[in-house]
């Protein structure tokens, strides 16, 4: 029976997250699988990846071929690199401390990266509400200065200048010629 390591979907449309099974490779991507050994939600920035790494280093150890989804989780979590000292130990390349030394290693470098972008994914979220915040503000400002223009412009007494007495204009002479201007 050949077995695969790969994902069982699930979830709702547009939001899945998924099981990383261990199922015969002629079952239904749904169906019946045959342990499961981790779960993958790519929704999550970064992704939440949970493998218990004995059972999937067990089961690569024994001839179960991830898929190519499976192969990069596993690869981000560290088996493959484990199955690979695994085989070193067995070749006899160094001992089993050696392999759990440079294991132990390579995992904090990683636990540093992966803590390393939660923090950048942090501080950059908090820099771009700052930014926004700031945006707002100013607008705010502006409109409650322009709206303050306009109800005082609005609440200011009319100015009504006097109307100056116009003094009867004289009447030039009419030329020659010419009809006196009727009033």
């Amino acid at each position: 029976m050949p077995t695969r390591i790969r994902l069982q979907r699930k979830g709702k449309k547009g939001r899945p997250y998924y099981h990383v099974v261990v199922a015969d490779s002629r079952a239904p991507r749904d169906g019946k699988y045959i342990e499961r050994i981790g779960a993958y939600d790519p929704n999550q920035n970064p992704a939440f990846v949970e493998v218990n790494t004995d059972k999937a280093l067990d089961w690569l150890q024994k001839g179960a071929q991830p898929s190519d989804t499976c192969r990069a989780i596993l690869s981000y979590s560290g088996v493959v690199y484990k199955n690979h000292l695994a085989n070193g130990v067995k070749k006899g390349a160094f001992d089993q401390a050696e392999a759990d030394r440079r294991f132990d290693i390579w995992k904090n470098e990683k636990n540093a990266k992966i803590e390393g972008k939660k923090s950048k994914l942090a501080q950059g979220s908090d820099a771009a509400t700052k930014a926004r915040i700031d945006a707002e503000k100013k607008v705010a400002a502006d409109m409650a200065a322009a709206h303050s223009a306009k109800l005082a412009a609005l609440s200011a007494p009319p100015v009504i200048e006097p109307i100056a007495e116009e003094a009867p204009a004289e009447e030039a002479p009419a030329a020659e010629g010419e009809a006196p201007a009727a009033e």
